[in-house]
């Protein structure tokens, strides 16, 4: 007897403590808004399968807060106040009074207790939301459609990739940052709501209406980044909503003009549709937006649409999938329901369903009598508005709309449109760019020299950023169909172009979205791709659209999918193709034989590339003050125009213009701008061919001169070194007297024995624009430099101090000749520009560019009687011909940000050594403190004090100014390259604004407290 009470005993209390905790789970499903395991039909799934199954997370966030204020502000609602709550008009910021009184009215005589606002402008919209807000009792739930952020309604805001384009993006953490990004400037509209993430599976290339508003075809891959999307709003006080429950990717039909019907098994929903919805209403997700689409599997009623059905809104998402946030209906006057029944009727079968809001419900008074009427006849329970409207207030409340402040519209276009939001949305691009093929690793291309290429640009709407990001790189032909190739003569005519080519860049651009206009490819784009694989050529294809319009194309050598066209993408395309960035992006959908994920990372091979100030530690704010110095000096006439470049961690962040060629005539400053580049020469020119004699042994820098320049034996020159050259202690005099004063007559003019006007086969050597000289004006200035004094001030060891002299350079220009048996201009032009790819680097422009492209410097009017424009500035450098040791070097800022990158990268440029590791660092440390120099570059002050380098340069830091008012600095120490080109002696060298104003370092001042501003702004 004692022992069958105890077992019953314990069979008793076994089932008193289920019961609790039964009850304790379920109360914590109700106020924890989680999900209960769904009872759908279960898979027989494999473990790989359950392995990628979304996880409930330990410890889930409150959906719906309950709070005194929801219970005490439900308490005051009459039935009309409760059911205006559970409405949302939609209201348009670009309408005029009538449509904004309408609104009032809603607001005032009906309660509604929401709006969902479309197109516009920020600072309107901002300014009625507040006057909205001032009529309502409860202030008002405010949405926005944004799926790619504001620009998708609102002009002059940001607009994010699609979210297809989202979906090749494999670092979600990104899509987290732009959810962030967008809730923060949903929070600074007073938006509440954003109708997004999409969640839908797009696994039919023919929907005609979520398509690239998808992530893609894979369940996982969308399931991720939709959390990751929800999780960036919601984190930031916006309310998610996924939608299009309960899943409309694989359908056929647009719900905008009729009802699609989805005709998928329960167990195809349970697999596919349902996965990122259960997925995210298992974390956190606090709104879901019902669709109007026909699941027969669900609801059996073939014109009931989803979003009125009963089964799907409150047994499926409700009861079955457990969710407890709010639910919305999608736009009410959409044709999928409207066409259904009147307004009124339709909007009351959805609430019926276990819709909580009506999302741009019609026929407002109708719909609120029509609801009124429902609950009188026992239709709809109060309870159940009551329900509703908790829901919506508990939902309020989370928004902080229980101390609503208004919108305050001072600084909102510039707080809507930081650079830290442009910066986010090129690494989007950047990231989700494709190499969907890359055949023998035909790219990144390496040695620009080794490949004979063209380029042709396809489609209306193509942009030449594509084509001249490419020539930044390599120099190519490019060629291009405005409309696409509507005829075969028009192909065989491009064809013959192209025929001494072996490799083509072909880029595609007016792809659209539209399946039924095959997104806009056309026969002739193919037919042309097709006949150019046809000639054996290795193509690379580019498209800048949605992956859906790879199924139109021939197989190519290599294919990139940029997934979206813009000039970013045309801007990143190009640096994947050369290494200059990664590729990393992989595809979210199947096409041909690509299926989804497919993608071949490629790396960088240090290439400078380009990018934000932000995504190399650089405040971008900061950096516009260059623009008001730069603005400032041309008004004050320090120079008639210049470029200012800033390069940090191998990425040109900042390149703008500044002004024009010349004062008088209106030609601007461009990129391929060319200036004269002046003593620049010395370290981009002589310095870098030494430094290649010193890595190959050919050249001792403690050897004399005089052991490679026989000719300075037995004179003053014939003891002095190579270093000393470098260091300008060589004792050799800076001028002597003018060298060129010598092939003048008395009286001031140019004597015949040496000019003439005209070029002939005794006159070619350009001295400037209109004259010419005599080659052997070359020996002769040669044989007067080997004749100069020598300085007189000497050290009291006997040797000679510091003198900056510009014949020590001449004399290191016969060293560098003498020893490789070609001239300076063919030996470094052959030897690192060519292999650079630097286009414009060179001596005697005028021999390849038209001279409206070089900047114009001096009006010489004491020796050439002309204006220099091609020509070198510098005197005794042109009458040696132009080439120089010290001057006679042009160039582009671009150019010179390629080569002084190799230099601080230690000699290593797109996979090429061009210097020995320890080469440039040996010979940039400082060697005379006092003098702040290097082997053959300049160093900045210990003492901080001068008038072109920012007293914020590191020791470390090195390079070299130009008398034509140029400059460029390297700092190894924050990886940092800084460009400035300017022609301030035109019209007269006398001009020394430029020093006096300190322009160059004020500017680098500038770059290097946009580091600290930075840095002061991170955590």
């Amino acid at each position: 007897m004692k022992k069958w009470f105890f077992s019953r005993f314990r069979v008793a209390l076994s089932i008193i403590l289920l019961v609790v905790l039964s009850t304790m789970v379920s109360v914590a499903w109700k106020f924890m808004g989680t999900s209960k395991p769904a009872i759908l039909p279960a898979n027989k799934a494999t473990a790989k399968e359950k392995a990628k199954a979304p996880k409930r997370k330990a410890d889930p966030v409150l959906v719906l807060p309950e709070n005194q204020w929801v219970d005490s502000t439900l308490n005051t609602l009459s039935i009309d106040q409760k059911i205006g709550q559970l409405l949302m008009v939609a209201t348009y910021s670009n309408r005029d009074e009538s449509h904004y009184s309408y609104i009032d009215k809603l607001v005032n005589d009906y309660h509604i207790g929401g709006l969902i606002f479309f197109q516009g402008g920020p600072v309107a919209q901002a300014s009625l939301t507040n006057r909205y807000q001032s009529h309502s009792n409860i202030p008002l739930f405010i949405g926005i459609d944004g799926e790619w952020g504001l620009g998708m309604r609102l002009d002059s805001t940001i607009s994010f990739p699609k979210q297809m384009v989202l979906g090749s993006i494999q670092n979600d953490e990104l899509i987290y940052l732009m959810g962030r990004d967008i809730a923060k400037q949903c929070r600074r509209m007073g938006i509440h709501i954003n109708f997004a993430p999409v969640s839908d599976i797009n696994n039919n290339p023919a929907n005609p209406v979520i398509g690239i508003r998808s992530f893609g075809e894979d369940r996982d891959n969308v399931t991720r980044k939709a959390i990751a999307y929800m999780k960036g709003l919601q984190h930031n006080k916006v309310i998610a909503t996924a939608k299009h429950f309960p899943g409309h990717g694989d359908t056929d039909a647009d719900s905008h003009f009729t009802l699609p019907v989805l005709n998928h098994s329960i167990e195809q929903l349970q697999e596919t549709d349902l996965y990122p919805y259960r997925a995210m209403i298992a974390d956190s997700l606090m709104g879901v937006l019902s669709g109007h689409l026909n699941i027969p599997a669900l609801d059996n009623n073939s014109q009931q649409a989803s979003s009125l059905s009963e089964k799907v809104v409150t047994q499926l998402l409700r009861k079955e999938l457990g969710f407890r946030g709010l639910v919305f209906t999608d736009a009410m006057n959409m044709k999928g329901v409207s066409k259904t029944g009147k307004p009124a009727d339709v909007n009351l079968k959805a609430l019926v369903a276990g819709n909580d809001i009506l999302l741009y419900p019609e026929n407002i008074a109708e719909t609120v009598a029509k609801i009124k009427s429902a609950i009188d006849q026992k239709i709809i329970s109060e309870k159940i508005i009551d329900d509703k409207v908790k829901r919506v207030l508990q939902a309020k409340y989370w928004s902080g709309l229980n101390e609503y402040k208004p919108v305050d519209t001072n600084n909102l276009y510039a707080d809507l449109n930081k650079e830290s939001s442009k910066e986010l949305y090129r690494a989007l691009c950047e990231a989700s760019v494709t190499v969907v093929k890359n055949d023998n690793n035909l790219i990144p291309i390496g040695s620009v020299m080794d490949n004979n290429m063209a380029s042709v640009s396809i489609g209306e709407g193509s942009n030449v950023s594509f084509q001249k990001m490419l020539s930044v790189y390599k120099p190519m032909r490019s060629y291009s169909f405005y409309e696409g190739p509507s005829s075969q003569e028009q192909i065989a005519e491009m064809l013959n172009y192209l025929n001494p080519y072996n490799t083509v860049i072909v880029d595609i651009h007016g792809i659209s979205s539209n399946p039924a206009r095959n997104y806009g490819v056309t026969k002739g784009m193919t037919d042309f791709v097709s006949q150019l694989k046809q000639q054996n050529k290795k193509v690379i294809l580019c498209l800048f659209g949605t992956p859906y319009s790879i199924g139109y194309f021939p197989e190519t050598d290599v294919l990139i999918c940029a997934n979206q066209d813009g000039t970013d993408q045309q801007e990143i395309v190009p640096q994947i193709i050369f290494g200059a960035l990664g590729s990393q992006g992989q595809l979210p959908v199947s096409v041909l034989s690509f299926k989804s994920g497919t993608g071949v990372s490629t790396t960088t091979i240090n290439r400078i590339a380009f990018g934000t100030p932000e995504s190399v530690g650089m405040d971008a704010a900061s950096l516009k003050r260059i623009d008001e110095i730069a603005t400032a000096a041309l008004n004050d006439r320090v120079f008639p125009g210049c470029e200012v470049l800033v390069a940090r961690k191998g990425k040109i962040v900042y390149d703008k213009q500044f002004g024009g060629l010349n004062y008088r005539t209106p030609e601007r400053v461009t990129s391929e701008t060319i200036y004269d580049l002046a003593s620049i020469t010395k370290v981009s020119a002589t310095l870098q061919a030494i430094m290649l004699l010193y890595d190959r042994k050919q050249i001792d820098l403690d050897a004399k001169a005089a052991t490679y320049l026989p000719e300075l034996a037995g004179t003053n020159k014939q003891n002095f070194t190579v270093r000393d050259l470098l260091m300008h202690r060589s004792g050799m005099v800076s001028f002597y007297p003018p060298l060129w004063d010598r092939t003048k007559t008395s009286g001031g003019g140019l004597l015949p024995d040496y000019y003439s006007s005209k070029s002939d086969t005794t006159y070619y050597l350009r001295v400037a624009p209109k004259l010419y000289a005599k080659p052997a004006l070359r020996d002769s200035v040669w044989k007067w430099v080997i004749q100069s004094p020598m300085n007189n001030s000497r050290q009291r060891s006997g040797t000679y101090g510091y003198l900056y002299s510009d014949l020590g350079f001449l004399t290191l220009q016969k060293i560098v000749e003498r020893i490789t048996g070609q001239t300076l201009d063919v030996f470094v032009s052959a030897n690192i520009y060519e292999p650079l790819g630097l286009t414009y680097l060179g001596f005697n422009p005028l021999s390849r560019f038209p001279e409206k492209q070089i900047a114009p410097t001096e009006q010489d009017y004491r020796f050439r009687g002309q204006l220099l424009q091609g020509t070198v500035h510098d005197q005794m450098a042109a009458i040696v011909g132009g080439v120089a040791g010290h001057a006679g070097l042009f160039g582009t800022a671009r150019d010179l940000a390629v080569l002084f990158q190799m230099n601080l990268w230690k000699g290593n440029y797109a996979g090429k050594r061009y210097f020995e590791q320890a080469t440039i660092p040996f010979f940039s440390r400082i060697y005379d403190e006092s003098h702040h120099r290097g082997l053959g570059w300049d160093k900045a002050p210990l003492d901080g004090n001068s008038s072109y380098v920012s007293a914020q340069a590191s020791i470390n830091s090195f390079g070299h100014t130009g008398f034509t008012g140029t400059m460029v600095w390297v700092d190894p120490e924050e990886d940092l390259l800084f460009v400035f080109l300017s022609n301030r002696v035109n019209p007269d060298a006398e001009n020394t604004g430029i020093t006096t104003h300190r322009t160059r370092r004020r500017i680098q001042d500038v770059v290097y407290s946009s580091l600290q501003e930075r840095k002061s702004q991170l955590p």
